[in-house]
């Protein structure tokens, strides 16, 4: 890279974490999270999302294993791969979709808005490159939007305070680093410069 500052750096050092520690992060490390979320840009600045910090483990528990529940009859709409592991990844007794973080902070938005989960992944990615800057770790987190129409996964987050007629849109999971993920190589012929 021929330009280096602080906010590149982060870029290109943040990686997605899948182990963390039990520590829970502070009150003021949320705030800071959130706080870099609701700064992201939204189409015609609509700012229409809705952040939803989830820290309690029961809570957590329990949306775990409504998930496990979701993914056994769930049938994917698509081929990716991720959504064919789900089927096999639930029947094991250990399987936790946010990879046992401490904090999981969910995005939803208002129905039939077409940049709801453009909007709500720009300030996610907020969110990731805050908790880098912060030395946390971040992963983000797909199953909930796979499930927003399942009834037992749908019916839990409106009992949290998500309306029901929100679009859940995807979510982060957000605690210290158990262990460091490694950086992937860059994949060639993804960057065209026309000039």
């Amino acid at each position: 890279m021929t330009i280096s500052n602080e906010v590149l750096t982060c870029i290109i050092k943040r990686r997605s974490t899948r182990k963390f520690t039990d520590e829970q992060i502070s009150p003021e490390q949320l705030d800071a999270l959130l706080e870099a979320a609701v700064w992201a840009p939204s189409g015609g600045n609509n700012q229409s999302w809705l952040f939803t910090a989830i820290q309690n483990k029961d809570v957590l528990g329990r949306l775990n294993e409504l998930v496990r529940e979701g993914f056994r009859h769930w049938v994917p709409d698509d081929d990716y791969p991720g959504k064919h592991a789900m089927k096999n990844a639930v029947l094991n007794e250990n399987y936790h979709f946010f990879h046992h973080a401490p904090t999981l902070i969910v995005a939803s938005n208002r129905p039939n808005y077409e940049n709801a989960m453009a909007d709500c992944a720009l300030a996610l990615e907020n969110i990731f490159l805050a908790a880098q800057s912060m030395k946390l770790g971040s992963c983000y987190i797909n199953q909930l939007h796979w499930l927003r129409d399942d009834e037992g996964v749908r019916g839990y987050l409106a009992e949290l305070g998500i309306p029901r007629e929100h679009t859940i849109c995807s979510a982060a999971a957000v605690g210290f680093i158990g262990a460091e993920s490694p950086a992937p190589a860059r994949k060639e012929g993804a960057i065209k410069i026309i000039r």
